[in-house]
């Protein structure tokens, strides 16, 4: 039996039968090493052992792991007493602070759904009880939380890192613009949306005693992405540092975590990543296979016929990846894409790095567009909103959101200003 006729046999199976991703991941990559590759079933073990070897791996269930124990405690909290008192005099001022609170912990989390929960289980009753409509709570808050991916640390970053080979520092360092652009971007939403509310009045003792209350939790991130850029520590060391600060300041200093919520915020660590390894090593070992048989150098000859520069090429991946955001989580669309769309970005002059930028910033607004928009189904559940209605709520930020990704597509130095060497 070809190989061509056995994939299309067994994904025609798994799509009726609805397996899970690392189950056709692992099955794909076995019927292509047993049926084309010149290695044995061997060769798949040995790819998941060099996949597992991999030290940044760590860095992916420590951040989360810092993420939810910020969630549980009392950091986002106070971060949030900050950005409320900084934006009180401006239009719309809670929604505002909605938005710069979900950068400022995006910087922690590295997760999109971590980042709405922590923040949107605290903004959004104060939204509604401010006058703010339920439509424009929810959109704004369900759109802020996606810059947990971009804003740095990310782990779809570190997971697009591994798949294309490019440094983890890099990305982290080149998200930096392209996260505050989209966070301005859905600031101005907020204020253009909010510009008839009663603006507050700027508090100096409420900033200051916000700022004394909560600047332990500010220190968390400058701690983390000071030590990431000055190259102090590397990415998986600071996903540890992240554990270890959370857990001094929250048990130590704040002293509102119990022991309760610390095995809470582990189990809901523990059950985020219960799938994503398995994918992610079947991923590297699929990938393997495509790089022995040259299946991406052979698309980069095909691609070179149809589309004949740059400017063709990205207005087609964004439109691919658009489209691949409806219906893939952004794990499984890095996965799958990045092996074969990596190579071809370089060869029409892209920056691998601030291709990856672009992926992902594509995938982020795949958060909120159905059918399986992440950020749609986990704002709807902690809002009790109607799933219909989070989508309605969520069409005027994600087209803002549209905007900012024209501006990082084809602005590659908002993306590489600050990586050195780019």
């Amino acid at each position: 039996m070809s190989l061509t006729w056995a994939l299309t046999v067994f994904l025609v199976v798994a799509l009726i039968t609805g397996l899970p991703l690392f189950v056709i991941l692992g099955s794909v990559a076995t019927l292509c090493y047993s049926l084309a590759g010149n290695a044995d079933l061997s060769g798949v073990i040995e790819d998941i052992y060099f996949a597992a070897d991999k030290e940044v791996l760590l860095a992916i269930p420590l951040f989360i792991l810092a993420g939810n124990l910020m969630t549980q405690g009392a950091i986002s909290k106070r971060l949030i007493r900050i950005a409320a008192a900084i934006t009180a005099p401006l239009p719309a001022g809670l929604g505002v602070a909605a938005v710069l609170s979900c950068t400022l912990f995006a910087a922690i989390s590295g997760s999109s759904p971590v980042t709405l929960i922590a923040i949107g289980s605290l903004m959004y009753p104060a939204l509604i009880e401010a006058g703010y409509q339920r439509g424009f709570a929810t959109g704004l808050l369900a759109s802020a939380g996606t810059l947990g991916i971009i804003i740095p640390p990310s782990i779809p970053m570190i997971v697009f890192s591994i798949m294309a080979n490019v440094s983890v520092t890099d990305m982290f360092i080149a998200g930096v613009l392209p996260g505050l652009l989209l966070a301005a971007i859905l600031m101005i939403y907020a204020m253009y949306h909010g510009r008839g509310m009663p603006r507050g009045k700027w508090d100096s003792v409420e900033f200051m005693t916000a700022l004394k209350t909560g600047f332990l939790s500010i220190l968390v991130p400058v701690i983390i992405l000071g030590g990431i850029y000055s190259g102090y520590f590397t990415a998986t060391e600071a996903a540890a540092v992240a554990v270890a600060v959370a857990l001094i300041i929250e048990l130590g200093f704040y002293r509102e975590l119990k022991p309760a919520m610390i095995w809470k915020a582990m189990t809901d660590t523990t059950g985020m990543l219960g799938m994503i390894f398995f994918i992610l090593l079947f991923a590297v070992s699929f990938n393997k296979f495509l790089i022995l048989e040259q299946i991406p150098q052979n698309m980069v000859q095909s691609m070179s016929g149809m589309i004949s520069d740059k400017f063709q090429f990205l207005v087609a991946v964004n439109i691919l990846l658009l489209i691949a955001g409806c219906f893939m989580d952004i794990m499984s669309a890095i996965l799958v894409f990045a092996p074969l769309l990596v190579p071809m970005a370089v060869h029409y002059g892209i920056d691998p790095v601030h291709f990856g930028i672009i992926m992902i910033v594509n995938l982020e607004i795949g958060y909120l567009t159905p059918p399986v928009g992440i950020n749609l189904f986990v704002a709807s559940a902690a809002f009790k909103q109607p799933l219909g209605e989070v989508i309605r709520a969520a069409v005027v930020p994600m087209l803002m959101l549209l905007c900012g990704l024209m501006v990082v597509t084809f602005w590659p130095a908002l993306a590489l200003f600050l990586v050195p060497g780019r």
